[in-house]
């Protein structure tokens, strides 16, 4: 059975070579699975000729953390539009898994703080969404991000939606107490969003932390993802 690591692309280079790295990463945690990767958009190969190329049964396996646009309607179209759409199947995206909080809450701590650190406040800051499910799912990251710290606070905001705003939701987490703010993307990969959020990070003198990336705990909710797709199939 073919993995398909599945990424909507971008004009960013970094965001593809996150997408490949995540890739291998996952190919070797699991050498005996055909691992390939796609793109939605901007970046080749496209999704639709990596599957004409597939032999068997393939598992298009979203590196999206929101179940919205690209996961809902666009990769199933795609998938619809290949030569052998019967043998396909898709995973869910990774969502607001406990890995990735885990590994969001590393990246803040690689900023240089403290877990114990009351005086902090944390801005999750993730790409949004017109679809307002997926946004409150997403904002479900904030409050479990505090598990296991004392930081005073966490809220998000959408860098591509207009309120809250990034400059409105630092002041909201000042006026619940905390005297330091940290930004954390809630990013797969570097972009231009995630550069937008950092150009008002560095104006706002906030330090913010590095996104997920291909961290090990990413590729290991990639394989969870694909071994439940996997296993419904067999059991269809």
């Amino acid at each position: 059975m073919t993995l398909v690591l599945t990424a909507h692309g971008s004009a960013d280079l970094r965001s593809a070579a996150n997408a490949r790295a995540v890739a291998r990463r996952v190919a070797r945690m699991r050498p005996e699975v055909d691992v390939r990767v796609a793109f939605c958009e901007h970046n080749s190969p496209g999704l639709v000729e990596v599957l004409n190329g597939c032999p068997g049964a393939v598992v298009v396996t979203p590196l999206l953390l929101a179940d919205a646009y690209h996961a809902r309607v666009d990769i199933p179209g795609q998938i619809a539009s290949c030569v052998a759409s019967h043998r396909v199947c898709q995973a869910d995206v990774l969502g607001e898994d406990d890995r990735l909080v885990a590994v969001l809450r590393q990246r803040v701590t690689e900023l240089g703080v403290s877990l114990l650190d009351d005086t902090l406040g944390v801005l999750v800051v993730a790409i949004g969404s017109s679809n307002a499910v997926a946004n409150a799912h997403t904002a479900e990251v904030a409050p479990r991000l505090l598990t296991g710290t004392r930081w005073t606070a966490a809220t998000t905001a959408f860098a591509t939606r207009p309120e809250p705003s990034l400059a409105e939701s630092v002041k909201g987490l000042r006026r619940r107490g905390a005297r330091r703010v940290v930004i954390a993307p809630w990013f797969l990969a570097p972009g231009r969003v995630p550069d937008r959020v950092q150009r008002f990070a560095r104006g706002a003198g906030i330090a913010m932390a590095a996104p997920l990336g291909a961290h090990r705990l990413v590729a290991e909710t990639v394989l969870d993802r694909f071994d439940q797709a996997a296993a419904q199939r067999v059991a269809a």
